[in-house]
C-alpha cells in the first residue's frame, strides 16, 4: 500500500508540473486569457461487472451508486484549455450486483482518489457558451473489496452552463489497474453533478511584437514641463510662469483626452459591426471573430462603457423584427460577458427595422448583399 501511494504522488507531481508548463507555454502566445477554479460535487456510479464492453448499460446487474452525493472535486482551469483537477468518491459495491464477472456475495466499500489532466476540446472546435466537451488522462488510486490498486484513468466527459459559473459534468472514466498483482477488474466510473466557476481571474496580455491601442494613443502626445526660474529675483517671472503652465497642462490633458477618445472610436470602427444571416440571431464564425478583437480591446481598456445596437433588414413584420433584434443583441452581449466583460459595460438596444442604412425599405427591391448590410450590431462608445 505504501508503494502505491508513493507512485500516485509521484505520478500527480508530474501531471501538475506539465499543466503549469503547458499553460504558460500557451498563455504567452495569447492576448486575453480566463483562469478559474472549479468544484463539483455530485453523484459516482462503479460498473466492475468485468463485463463493462459487452453490457455497458446493464444498469439493474452491474451499476453501483449511492442515494447521496457522493463524488467531490476541485480543479484549476487555465486559458490553454487544459485542467488540473483531484477528485474523490465514496461508494458500496452492493450485495447481488455483478463484480469481477461474478454475483457479489457481500456488501464493500469502494473508495477512490483520482488526480486528472483535462483539455477542454472547444478550444478546437470553437468557442460556446454553454457547452464544454472534454477529454483526460490521469491516475489515481482506489481501494474496493479490501483490495487496492493504483490505475491509469481516461476521460471523456462534457460541461453545460445555466449561468457563467453554475453548470453540470457529465462525465465517463475508463479505469485500467497498473498493479502487477492484477487480483482486480478494470472498470469504468460514471460522474454527474454541479460545478461551480469561482476566482476567476481576466486580463489582458500584451505582446512584444504589437502595441496596445492605448499605447499608440499616448505616444500621440507628449508631455511638456515649464522650467522655472529658480533665481529669487525673478519671483514676478516664477509666478506667471506657474499660471501659464497650469494652463498648458490642462489644455494638454484636455487634448490628450480627446485624442484618445479618438483613437478608441477609430479602433471600433476598424473592428466592425457584427452581421447576421436572414431570420438568424445566432452568431457566425466571422461575427464571433470581430467580437473576439472587441472583447481585447474592452480587456485592455476596463473604463469604456459601450451603447450595443441591433437591427434586422425590412423583410417581416415591425413585431417579428422587433422581437429578432432583441434576440441578436442578447446573444452579442452574451457572448462579450463570456470573454470576460462586465455586463454593466455594456448597454442594450434593440431597433428591430428602424435603422436602415440604405433604400431597402418595404417598398424597395434589393440584392441580398444590401440587405446584409441592415442585419447588424453595431458599437457606440457612452463613456470613456
Amino acid at each position: 500500500m505504501k508503494n502505491y501511494s508513493e507512485q500516485l504522488f509521484l505520478l500527480m507531481f508530474l501531471s501538475i508540473s506539465i499543466g503549469f508548463s503547458q499553460n504558460i507555454e500557451l498563455a504567452e502566445e495569447d492576448t486575453s486569457y480566463q483562469n478559474y477554479w472549479m468544484l463539483g460535487i455530485g453523484y459516482n456510479i462503479v460498473d466492475d461487472s468485468g463485463n463493462i464492453f459487452d453490457t455497458p448499460l446493464r444498469v439493474q446487474d452491474n451499476w453501483n451508486a449511492l442515494p447521496y452525493p457522493s463524488r467531490i472535486s476541485i480543479g484549476r482551469y487555465f486559458n490553454s484549455g487544459l485542467g488540473i483537477e483531484l477528485i474523490g468518491s465514496y461508494n458500496k459495491y452492493k450485495e447481488g450486483k455483478i463484480i469481477d464477472k461474478a454475483i457479489n456475495t457481500e456488501e464493500s466499500d469502494y473508495l477512490a482518489f483520482d488526480s486528472r489532466l483535462s483539455y477542454d476540446l472547444n478550444k478546437i472546435i470553437g468557442e460556446s457558451n454553454f457547452f464544454d466537451p472534454y477529454l483526460g488522462v490521469g491516475i489515481g488510486y482506489v481501494e474496493a473489496s479490501n483490495v487496492s490498486r493504483t490505475t491509469f484513468n481516461a476521460t471523456v466527459g462534457v460541461r453545460t452552463w445555466f449561468t457563467n459559473n453554475l453548470g453540470m459534468d457529465i462525465n465517463a472514466a475508463g479505469k485500467w489497474s497498473i498493479n502487477k498483482n492484477k487480483t482486480r477488474s478494470n472498470h469504468i466510473q460514471y460522474g454527474i453533478g454541479l460545478v461551480y466557476k469561482f476566482n476567476i481571474k481576466q486580463g489582458y496580455i500584451k505582446e512584444e511584437k504589437e502595441e496596445s491601442v492605448i499605447n499608440k494613443i499616448e505616444e500621440n502626445v507628449s508631455d511638456s514641463t515649464v522650467e522655472l526660474p529658480r533665481d529669487i529675483e525673478q519671483e514676478a517671472n516664477v509666478v506667471e510662469n506657474k499660471n501659464t503652465q497650469l494652463l498648458s497642462e490642462e489644455q494638454l490633458r484636455l487634448q490628450k483626452e480627446e485624442k484618445r477618445k479618438q483613437q478608441i472610436e477609430k479602433a471600433i470602427k476598424d473592428i466592425g459591426n457584427v452581421y447576421f444571416d436572414l431570420n438568424s440571431s445566432y452568431l457566425n464564425k466571422e461575427s464571433k471573430q470581430t467580437l473576439d478583437q472587441l472583447a481585447l480591446l474592452l480587456l485592455s481598456r476596463s473604463t469604456i462603457t459601450l451603447n450595443v445596437k441591433s437591427y434586422t433588414d425590412s423583410r417581416g413584420t415591425d413585431a417579428y423584427n422587433l422581437w429578432l433584434s432583441k434576440r441578436r443583441v442578447q446573444r452579442t452581449v452574451d457572448y462579450l460577458i463570456n470573454k470576460g466583460i462586465a455586463s454593466e459595460r455594456l448597454l442594450l438596444e434593440a431597433y428591430g427595422e428602424y435603422g436602415l442604412t440604405n433604400e431597402c425599405d418595404n417598398f424597395t427591391y434589393c440584392e441580398e448583399e444590401k440587405h446584409q448590410k441592415n442585419r447588424r450590431t453595431e458599437f457606440n462608445i457612452v463613456d470613456l
